[in-house]
Formats: C-alpha cells, sequence, structure tokens
C-alpha cells in the first residue's frame, strides 16, 4: 500500500501494491441484516473469477485500479504460492457497496484440488454466481461447482465470461447449457457478437442495449436495434414466463396480460432463485470490465437477502435465526496465515451483532475470548468496522484460542454450528522431512496449514509408521510442499503411502504353547491350548471341533467381544473345565492375543474377525503369572493363526467417475487395469458418472492418470467401502515383500 495510506489505523494490509480510494478509507456505515448479500464466485480454473473479482471492486470504488493475474497484483490470488503457480489456491473474502447494499463476495479457487474453499464458501453465502468459460463452456469445474450448489440447495446465476475470445459462440454455448441444466437456465442477456469485436449485449430484463467503449467501465444504454427486436422480444417473453412461474399472482397477471413489469420480474426471478427454479444466464468480459456493473445493479436489487434464505441448524438441530436484536453468536468458518500479522480469522455473524471489545465464550474450547478491532474483508486489505450484525461477514486478528469450525457466543447463548462437510480425500502420500530433526517443526506447519484448508487431513499413522497427508489432488499436495519449503524453509519428501492391509483367517484351528523359564528365584510357568476360527457377526456360539480325527466339546464360561480399533471384532471365549486355569490369569491371556493380532504373520498387519476360544492349559502353584500366561498365549495364537489359512484382506472403496462420453471407454480400460469392479453407469447434468469398486492400492496415481487420460475434464469421487480377500497373486507378491524388509531390518 502507498505511503499515504501508512498512518491509517483503520486500514489493515498485507499488499504493498495495493491500492484504495479515499471512499474505501472512510468509515463504512453499519449495515443491517435486510441490506446484506453474501455471493460466491465458483467456476473452472480459467473461467475469469479472479479478473471478475477486480472489476467489481474497481466498479464500486475499494480499489483504483484493476490489477492482473498475469502482473500479479489482484486483490485475489495475492498469496506467494498463488502467485507462483498462477492459480488459486485460497478463497479470497471481499465486500462491495452498491445502491445502499453490503455485498460480501468470496472468490472461490476452481481447481477440485481446492474444493475445501467452495464448499466452505456455499456454506456461509446464500447466492452462487457460476462463471462459465466463454471458449469452452461448461467444463468439469463447472459441473463440480454446479453439483455442490444442487447438494446445499443454493441459487445459481450463471455468468458467461470471455465473450471476446474468438472461439465463443454463445448461442451453442447456451443450447449445450440448456442440455445440461435444462430449460431453468434463462438468459437475462445475450451478446450481438462474440470475438474480438464483442462490445454490446441486448438485456432482455430492461429490454435495452448495452454497448462498451473499448476501455469499458460504464455502458452506454440504447434502445435495441430494429434487427435485433424479434430474437430480444422472444427471448424477453421467456425471461417473463419463467419470473411469472414462480408466484401464483404474477402468473395470474401473466396469463391475463402476457407481461409483468420490471419489478414483478426482479420479484418473480428472485422468487425462482431461492427455490432453484431459475437459473438466470448473464453476459460479461470481465477483462475489459464490459457487463461488470450491470451484474452488479442485478446482485443488488435482486439476489435473495440473508433473510429470505432458508435458516442454518445448530449441532442440536434448531433453527438459528439472522436477527441482529437476537444473542450473539459467530461461526468462525476460515482462518489465513498472513505474514507480518500472523492468524486472520474468518467469521460470519450467525445472530445478533458483534463489536470491538466485546467479550465472547468459545463454545467449542470453553475459553473465554475478546475481540479485538474487526474489519469488512477486501482481499489481502481489511477495513476497520464499529459492528457487524446477523448475515454480515467479517474478520479479526490475533485472537487468543479460536480455530476453523469454532462458534463464539455472547451470555445466555450455547450454539454450536457444525454445518460444512468436506469431501473425502482422494491422494494421500507420507510425508517426512528431510532433516528429521525438524520433524515436530514440520508437524506444527502441518497443523497449522490444515487451519487454512481442512480438506488436508494429517495422520500419524502408528500401524504403517508413517506420517500421512490426505488431500485433493497431486496439485493439492504439491501446493503443501511448495509452503513448507519456501514458506516454512523446511525441506519435506513425499513417500509411497503404505497400505493398510488386514489379516484373517478362514478355517478353524488349534494349537498349545507352554511358557517355562527358570533361572533362579521364583520361575516363570504358562501353559495355554486354544482354538481359532473365523468370526461373522451372529454366528452362533461353538459347541464342538474336531482336529486329526479327536473331538473337543465346548463349555463356554465367559464370552467378550471386544471391537478392534482397526475394524472388525475378537470374540474371546473361556471355556476351560476343572480349573485348569484360574480364571485370574485369563486378562493375561486375552492381553496376550490383543499383541499378537496388532501384527499378523503374514504382513505384519493387524489381524481382525478371529474367535477365539480357551479350552485347556495347566498352571503351577508357584511360578504361573500373569506375565507367562500373557507369552503362551501369544505363542499359541500365532502358531494356530499360520494354521488356520491365513489370508490378507485389502481396502476397497466405492468410486464415483464423473467424465464426458467420449472418453468412458478409455476410463473404464483404465479401471479395469486397476482391478476395478465396475458397478454400474448412469447420466448426471451431461457427464457420465461411472461406479466402480477399487482396492485403495489402485488408487495412488488415480487422480493423475485421470486427468492425463481426459485432459482434466474428469472428476471422481471415493469412500471406503470394506475389506475384502486379496487375489492369491497380489498375496504371494506382498508376502514376498514383507519377508525382504524383514531381511533388510535384520
Amino acid at each position: 500500500m502507498g505511503k499515504t495510506l501508512a498512518n491509517c489505523e483503520n486500514i489493515c494490509t498485507l499488499d504493498p501494491n495495493y491500492e484504495l480510494t479515499p471512499k474505501s478509507i472512510k468509515d463504512m456505515r453499519v449495515y443491517q441484516t435486510n441490506e446484506i448479500k453474501n455471493i460466491a464466485l465458483l467456476g473452472s480454473a480459467g473461467s475469469g473469477k479472479t479478473t471478475l473479482a477486480e472489476s467489481m471492486l474497481y466498479e464500486a470504488g475499494i480499489i483504483k485500479r484493476r490489477g492482473s493475474v498475469e502482473q500479479k497484483n489482484t486483490v485475489s490470488d495475492y498469496f506467494p504460492v498463488e502467485q507462483e503457480y498462477g492459480y488459486s489456491v485460497f478463497s479470497t473474502v471481499f465486500h462491495v457497496e452498491w445502491n445502499n447494499k453490503k455485498l460480501n463476495i468470496i472468490d472461490c479457487p476452481g481447481s477440485d484440488d481446492f474444493v475445501g474453499g467452495a464448499i466452505t464458501a456455499l456454506n456461509v453465502t446464500d447466492q452462487a454466481v457460476i462463471l462459465v468459460n466463454g471458449q469452452y463452456g461448461p467444463e468439469v469445474g463447472t459441473q463440480n461447482a454446479f453439483r455442490y450448489t444442487e447438494k446445499l440447495q443454493k441459487p445459481v446465476i450463471f455468468l458467461v465470461n470471455q465473450l471476446d475470445r474468438d472461439n465463443c459462440d454463445f448461442d451453442a454455448l447456451l443450447s449445450n447449457m440448456k442440455e445440461i441444466y435444462g430449460d431453468k437456465c434463462v438468459p437475462v442477456q445475450y451478446p450481438i457478437e462474440t470475438g474480438a469485436g464483442f462490445n454490446a449485449v441486448i438485456d432482455v430484463l430492461l429490454m435495452k442495449k448495452y454497448s462498451w467503449k473499448p476501455e469499458g467501465g460504464a455502458p452506454i444504454i440504447e434502445d435495441i436495434p430494429a434487427d435485433q427486436m424479434e430474437k430480444a422480444q422472444e427471448l424477453h417473453a421467456a425471461l417473463v414466463e419463467a419470473a411469472a412461474a414462480n408466484d401464483d399472482t404474477l402468473m395470474e397477471k401473466f396469463f391475463e396480460e402476457e407481461s409483468l413489469t420490471e419489478d414483478e420480474m426482479r420479484e418473480g426471478i428472485r422468487k425462482g432463485l431461492v427455490t432453484r427454479s431459475i437459473y438466470p444466464v448473464f453476459c460479461v468480459c470481465a477483462g475489459r470490465d464490459m457487463g461488470v456493473r450491470r451484474l452488479m445493479e442485478f446482485l443488488g436489487n435482486v439476489v435473495p437477502f440473508v433473510s429470505e434464505m432458508p435458516k442454518v441448524h445448530n449441532t442440536r438441530g434448531e433453527e438459528i435465526t439472522p436477527d441482529s436484536n437476537g444473542p450473539t453468536s459467530i461461526y468462525f468458518f476460515k482462518t489465513g496465515m498472513e505474514p507480518h500479522i500472523g492468524e486472520v480469522s474468518y467469521f460470519k455473524v450467525m445472530s445478533g451483532s458483534v463489536k470491538p471489545g466485546d467479550d465472547l465464550n468459545n463454545a467449542d474450547r470453553g475459553s473465554k475470548e475478546r475481540i479485538g478491532t474487526i474489519y469488512a474483508c477486501a482481499g489481502a486489505n481489511r477495513i476497520a468496522v464499529d459492528q457487524l450484525n446477523a448475515g454480515d461477514i467479517g474478520c479479526t486478528v490475533k485472537l487468543k484460542d479460536v480455530k476453523t469450525g469454532n462458534t463464539l457466543n455472547g451470555k445466555d447463548c450455547d450454539n454450536r454450528f457444525d454445518f460444512i462437510k468436506y469431501p473425502n480425500s482422494k491422494y494421500s502420500r507420507a510425508v517426512k522431512a528431510v532433516n528429521e530433526g525438524e520433524t515436530e517443526k514440520m508437524m506444527a506447519a502441518l497443523t497449522k496449514m490444515r487451519q487454512e484448508d481442512p480438506t488436508w487431513v494429517v495422520e500419524q499413522s502408528k500401524e504403517l509408521k508413517q506420517i500421512i497427508v490426505h488431500g485433493q489432488g497431486e496439485f493439492h499436495l504439491r501446493t503443501l510442499k511448495w509452503r513448507m519449503e519456501n514458506n516454512e524453509k523446511i525441506q519435506i519428501q513425499y513417500l509411497e503411502p503404505k497400505i493398510p492391509y488386514r489379516e484373517t483367517i478362514t478355517k478353524a484351528a488349534r494349537a498349545d504353547y507352554r511358557h517355562k523359564k527358570q533361572s533362579g528365584g521364583a520361575g516363570q510357568f504358562g501353559e495355554v491350548h486354544l482354538i481359532v476360527e473365523p468370526y461373522a457377526e451372529g454366528m452362533p456360539d461353538p459347541t464342538v471341533f474336531k482336529f486329526g480325527g479327536q473331538e473337543f466339546r465346548m463349555n463356554i464360561k465367559s464370552k467378550e467381544e471386544i471391537e478392534m480399533e482397526w475394524g472388525g471384532k475378537l470374540v474371546f471365549i473361556n471355556s476351560v473345565v476343572g480349573g485348569a486355569i484360574d480364571t485370574r490369569f485369563m486378562p493375561a491371556i486375552l492381553k496376550g492375543v490383543l499383541e499378537r493380532m496388532e501384527s499378523g504373520p503374514l504382513t505384519g498387519s493387524y489381524a481382525r474377525d478371529v474367535r477365539v476360544i480357551v479350552y485347556d492349559g495347566k498352571m503351577h502353584p508357584v511360578d504361573s503369572n500373569e506375565l507367562s500366561f500373557m507369552l503362551a498365549a501369544r505363542n499359541a495364537f500365532s502358531a494356530a493363526f499360520k494354521e488356520a489359512g491365513p489370508k490378507i484382506l485389502e481396502p476397497i472403496y466405492d468410486l464415483e467417475v464423473f467424465v464426458p462420453a467420449d472418453y468412458m471407454g478409455d476410463v473404464m480400460s483404465d479401471l479395469q487395469g486397476r482391478r476395478a469392479l465396475i458397478m454400474g453407469m448412469d447420466s448426471e447434468a451431461g457427464y457420465q458418472k461411472l461406479s466402480a469398486k477399487i482396492p485403495l492400492k489402485e488408487l495412488s496415481n488415480y487422480s493423475i492418470s485421470l486427468s492425463s487420460l481426459t485432459g482434466g475434464r474428469a472428476s471422481f469421487t471415493t469412500k471406503f467401502s470394506s475389506y475384502e480377500l486379496v487375489p492369491n497373486d497380489v498375496q504371494q507378491q506382498l508376502i514376498k515383500e514383507h519377508e525382504a524388509e524383514l531381511a533388510e531390518e535384520d
């Protein structure tokens, strides 16, 4: 920021090149709930969201010159990692004041790798503006964005951008959108010409021609030319009908008069937005600031207010009304880590109002927090305000003990919110510090980064003896590595994560083991006889076993069912008769079995779904103790397990791939090569949805392969399904690999 702002106490800034107009330095007025609108900007990478944000800020007078992605001086994308890669990595929160309304806008990353920003934004906003690249039409990012709005039932406006590109065909694009999203796509504007000559649109809501000089900005508003009137009237009639369909009174008037006033059309469109029965389509060229001002007029005049949208529920299921006179409750949805400032905490006022100096209670952490200065957001810059009311979005800095997802409440209020649900991870890597001495420092940095992006999941796996970072894709984890090495100055390396295999048995077997040790003084003695068999939920208790022509009858004294923390069960039965083993040694025997289940004999993986019946043994009146029986049980269990047809189980995931029809054959062929089982195919919003079950091991590099196969036009989701037996050839390979690892350790 320039030197003239150096002493302005109501501005908090990061970017030294960022320039604000005097209008933005003045104290902002306090906006009421019915004057606030919250909007998410969504779309594919390269659709122009960051450029649109610049034009909106410029038109509203928040900035006095527009930056560009190429010059790396935009309000959004101001973090070094974003400028390094030329992609949005974090969502950017900013506001504009327009026609006495406050529009809080969140510019979301377009890449599906950074979907966390989009999902967070949709949960705290009330309107989605989805940008469509005028050259390519709906892309995979467009489809993903729309799917999220569908899931959360958020209103949608489509905004066709980059109409000045040579290969833009608006009519074909609109036809394609109607095929995908149906007749709910209703154009409010259409361009007279696309390509290099683009400089005018026909607005069929206002029935005017909007044109721009080469520098863009304020439009020239004129009557519709005669050669465009027929098309304009046809589209106007379609828009009137679509607006009337959302209100019985308007529909009656439409049938009687076949027309509506502008105000009636706006009212009908607003109601249609709330119920998702209309998706208005607008036209802009954000890079040349053409059509942006008209879009902002529509956002200010027509899109729903906070108070018109369905209410959010707290964790008790109670509806929370965004009432500025209600009890204060604010929800922290995002944390940013910025140089020279530290944590910047972004919040939405769910109820009541918040002022600097308020003392609030943290419902999640049980601590008290005093709010310092509160700001209206403007990307890297923040403008201090005196108060924020219900429905508004703002940020603050230097909080003592507040994390992403926490709720702060005023007196006599105990709300908690947990309404943001993130997708499962798609790409995982083991991570380690090149310098092992920096492992603790690396973990602290990973924890801090997860505050910024909750879709990064960090797991310290005791089982795999690895630190695993789970993310949304290869690029997602690549940015984490860049930030770790460039911002935190910690060199890290990624490794292939091990697979959490499980081991089980397929038939019954018996074994016994005597532990005997004498080394002066008291000795050690314990003998355990046991049977193991596969366990399935609901199977009857055992009564008799036969091994080698000998019959073993069970007389059950006690039974324990233990849910293993890694999945599956151990059922432990005491069937010892005649006092061969004192009951007081049974917990030690169980402990020995549990310890051995932590390291199966085939690959050292956890064992599961086993029933163990201890039916006999011996003890010594002096030398028997808990340790002796624990060791005897471990060895007896291990011997029986090896004779019980041990098998390796692998994690299987449900996979859904969204892919353009022309790539379906390649994607299916690739999946079959990955041992996937195709479960079905369906059509969804212009894409094919392919469902399959696939081993986790085969998902390791799937995001990279799918992107390569489809030119980045496909996406997928995964969810854990079950553990299943691996094929024999895979099992033999895994056993060989484990034996080789053990040999190396020796």
